[in-house]
């Protein structure tokens, strides 16, 4: 008996899946066609995929529940999956990061290897859903009624939650957009004390700037997401600027989303032992006013801002080398001499 219920959760979950696909696609139409176009749809033919697709996927959370229709919308939705995962690889191969709106506006995220995980997870569970369904074909008629219909109404009040988190993430997502464009000038003023935050590490654990401080150094935090081209190239540099400046510098890449994503775009960046820290929104963005990626901010042993906000990562290389500058005649008086500074 454990083997049907197996199959009726199974296709409940795909159908669950591809119903949010669907419908996270129509509510967010404008986004739908810019996700097709960046993944190289040719221009003609981008209204069509972007109204079609959203309805095949419809079909399918649809036709996976009964018996009849359960094998064949197996293997459509094996199919689009299997298409949506070669492109996604061609693209990371190709170093590109779109947006994915898969399932609509609320996960206006960028491709990455988790994409591709996710993908792997999904089309197991079609798979799963397709074959049981063939060495099982009575089913749901063969469970109990209460328990075929009970588990149906789980699977919706799922559905509907998973979308009530999604339109949550939206909100306040453009609720951060809306209060950094009405931040006026963007920086904290030099001098001002650096507001305090708590960021998530890769593993979940929370990093503070009073920790970061311990160790008596200026804090860089280098502000980045892991869709900019730009941020990519200065993450790239960041490890040999913070071999240059370990004694005097603690830099800090923080990027907002998903953990698991931001963990595998600094592996992808080589940032190696520069932590890599994750916002909720962009709380921490807001407070020290960062408008845009990437952005450096500098942080003073005593915890206030020792420089403006720095953009792109030739502004960062020069915030980094001012502290080198700063550091190291301080340094050699300490150990009883001095150093000439050359010009």
């Amino acid at each position: 008996m454990l083997i049907e219920y197996g199959v009726w959760v199974s296709r409940l979950a795909v159908g669950v899946v591809f119903g949010l696909s669907a419908w996270g696609k129509m509510a967010d139409r404008v986004g739908t066609r810019a996700a097709v176009t960046d993944f190289g749809v040719p221009i003609r033919w981008v209204p069509a995929v972007a109204l079609g697709l959203p309805a095949v996927e419809g079909s399918v959370a649809v036709a996976v529940l009964p018996p009849r229709t359960a094998v064949a919308a197996a293997l459509v939705a094996l199919l689009l999956l299997a298409v949506f995962t070669v492109a996604v690889a061609r693209l990371l191969a190709l170093g590109k990061r779109p947006a994915c709106s898969c399932f609509g506006a609320s996960s206006a995220t960028p491709i990455g290897v988790g994409t591709l995980v996710r993908n792997g997870v999904l089309m197991a569970l079609v798979v799963l859903a397709g074959v049981g369904s063939l060495a099982q074909p009575g089913i749901p008629d063969g469970l109990p009624a209460d328990d075929a219909a009970g588990l149906a109404v789980v699977a919706v009040l799922a559905a509907l939650l998973a979308r009530l988190f999604g339109d949550v993430a939206v909100l306040r997502r453009r609720l951060d957009e809306q209060a950094l464009s009405t931040l006026g000038a963007e920086g904290l003023p030099v001098g001002a004390v650096a507001p305090e935050f708590e960021l998530f590490d890769i593993a979940g654990a929370r990093t503070s700037l009073e920790s970061l401080l311990v160790r008596q150094k200026h804090v860089l935090l280098v502000f980045v997401h892991p869709g900019c081209e730009l941020c990519a190239a200065l993450a790239r540099e960041l490890p040999r600027w913070h071999a240059r400046s370990r004694d005097a510098l603690t830099i800090v890449a923080v990027g907002n989303g998903d953990a698991a994503e931001q963990a595998a775009w600094g592996d992808e960046q080589g940032l190696g032992e520069i932590p890599s820290l994750v916002q909720r929104g962009n709380e921490t963005a807001l407070r020290y006013r960062v408008r845009g990626t990437p952005s450096g901010v500098l942080i003073d042993a005593d915890g206030r801002v020792a420089a403006p906000v720095a953009r792109g990562a030739i502004a960062v290389r020069e915030l980094i080398t001012s502290v080198k500058a700063v550091r190291r005649p301080q340094s050699a008086e300490r150990n009883g001499g001095r150093v000439g500074i050359r010009r």
